[in-house]
């Protein structure tokens, strides 16, 4: 099964979070096709966490984007992890979301 384009992913995810009532907004628009995506979550209480594409597991092969937490500390340390992936790639997308609780809703 092929995977889902990542702009049409994340014009998705916006919508539900829309739909949701949550305040969510592209930052970064990556490569259509295949860019990474990055999701970080404010908290609006001086945390954030930051959530990407999580690495490949052998053992499961499911369908669909996996995300990980990558990080969760400050928001100017998020950036910063973040500045630090777009050295690495400048194809990804990156996502922010405010919600106190720090669900990203994957």
């Amino acid at each position: 099964m092929a995977r889902l384009r990542s702009d049409f992913w994340v014009s998705a995810y916006l919508r539900q979070r829309a739909v949701a009532g949550v305040a969510a907004v592209l930052r970064r628009r990556g490569a259509a096709e295949a860019g990474a995506i990055f999701i970080k979550v404010d908290r609006l209480d001086g945390t954030a966490r930051l959530f990407g594409p999580a690495p490949p597991d052998l053992e499961s092969q499911s369908p669909g984007r996996q995300f990980a937490l990558m990080l969760e500390a400050d928001p100017l340390a998020v950036e910063d992890r973040m500045a630090r992936e777009l050295r690495f790639d400048s194809d990804l997308w990156l996502i922010e979301v405010e919600d106190r609780s720090g669900d990203p809703a994957l």
